[in-house]
């Protein structure tokens, strides 16, 4: 199966060889190739170039892209989409002057969701999932990352792991499993911080690497939540099952909780609306990606990552939609790049880049996604006609995307 796209008026992040990730004044550089072709081979980019060179063939599909951006499919590395039912009542709370730490306080946040779920068969957690994932696929997400964490239990964790898999195999989308049991200490445990520890690295962590259920592990460190110690914990357990970790952390305190994950080698480190200069030094030369979400940032009005200041001091920064019940109930993925140029001062290219190349490093993928690159995966967006790519983040409210083709097919 061939697909040529022709006259494609920009092509963006065209890059001859694989890079694992951009960072510091790299960011600001997108490749990109105007008046331009892209081949596509079953699954796989097979070649592209200027429309000048393009190859005479006679491909199964051909696709003219007059006027149209073609770029990589969004590569989201943190979000929440498998969860039952919804949280507006929070929303209201919070407009009413609520803080979320006072709404987790009575019952609600992270408890609320897994009382819900507890309470919601797999089926239904299952159908009401795939709506979501349908709808971020649509909006130009061709890979994206999705955590357990609202079952809090044996049974409700394995249960948001199972429906994750499946959303795996029905769905063309890459995705990438993350068990996040250390979301929240559970009412039961609420006096025994040690018994609901021993309950993830004992019983939880062993059912799921039996069932293969995971692909990353994860903790909510945070004042209140995990502290260093016990998030250091789970992740030297993750590492015993394989499973290396993406860890919440710097939402609403410093409390050194980046060290420790570069000391653990995570792969990343999510949030960081509040980043320190210790933090910033520890993640220096580091292999741990940082990971912003300024839609979660957008919805419950806290600072937005510094992404000036990061990138200033070389850093690279990816871009994700945190979409959850709670504080993102959003994955669209134009919006956040959108809002990491108009709210973190974050230039186009570097969004850009945040949200493909090292989205994909985020997630483990960058070798088969986040770039146009032979031998990667067949995974891109085409835009409508656009004066520039720059119209992207520019008239954030409009939907820019006319197609989505996911491993060599049209999905959109």
């Amino acid at each position: 199966m061939q697909t040529l796209l022709i006259n494609i008026k920009e092509l963006l992040q065209v890059r001859e060889t694989t890079v694992d990730k951009v960072s510091g004044a790299e960011m600001a550089v997108l490749p990109t190739l105007k008046n331009a072709f892209l081949l596509l081979e079953n699954d796989t980019i097979a070649a592209f170039g200027l429309m000048r060179d393009c190859p005479k063939i006679d491909a199964d599909v051909t696709i003219d892209a007059k006027g149209k951006m073609v770029l990589p499919t969004w590569c989201d590395s943190h979000t929440h989409i498998v969860y039952a039912g919804n949280r507006e009542q929070e929303f209201v709370d919070r407009i009413n002057g609520l803080s979320y730490e006072e709404i987790a306080n009575r019952g609600g946040g992270i408890l609320n969701s897994a009382q819900k779920l507890n309470e919601t068969s797999e089926a239904d957690i299952y159908n009401q999932s795939k709506k979501r994932l349908e709808e971020v696929i649509s909006q130009g997400t061709g890979a994206v990352e999705i955590k357990s964490g609202y079952g809090l239990t044996v049974e409700g964790e394995l249960k948001m792991l199972r429906v994750i898999r499946k959303l795996a195999a029905d769905y063309p989308i890459t995705i990438k499993a993350t068990f996040l049991g250390a979301h929240a200490f559970p009412l039961a445990y609420k006096e025994n911080r040690s018994g609901y520890m021993d309950l993830i690295i004992n019983e939880m962590l062993p059912k799921i690497a039996e069932e293969n259920l995971a692909d990353y592990i994860d903790a909510f460190l945070e004042t209140g939540y995990f502290s260093v110690t016990e998030t250091e914990r789970i992740m030297e357990a993750g590492k015993k099952y394989g499973l290396r970790s993406k860890i919440h952390v710097n939402q609403f305190t410093a409390i050194n909780g980046i060290a420790a994950c570069v000391k653990h080698q995570a792969l990343s480190v999510d949030h960081l609306e509040i980043v320190t200069d210790d933090d910033i030094e520890a993640l220096k030369g580091s292999e741990t990606m940082p990971v912003a979400l300024p839609s979660c940032s957008y919805f419950i009005s806290i600072p937005y990552t510094p992404a000036r200041k990061m990138l200033n001091a070389g850093l690279p920064l990816a871009l994700a939609s945190d979409f959850n019940p709670g504080t993102t109930p959003s994955g669209n993925m134009n919006f956040v790049v959108a809002t990491a140029c108009i709210k973190m001062k974050m230039t186009p290219e570097e969004a850009i880049n945040a949200a493909t190349i090292n989205g994909a490093y985020a997630m483990g993928i960058n070798k088969t996604h986040g770039s146009i690159t032979v031998g990667k995966k067949a995974n891109v967006i085409i835009t409508k006609p656009l004066n520039s790519y720059y119209e992207l983040p520019y008239a954030f409210g409009s939907n820019h995307i006319e197609q989505v083709i996911l491993n060599g097919t049209i999905v959109k």
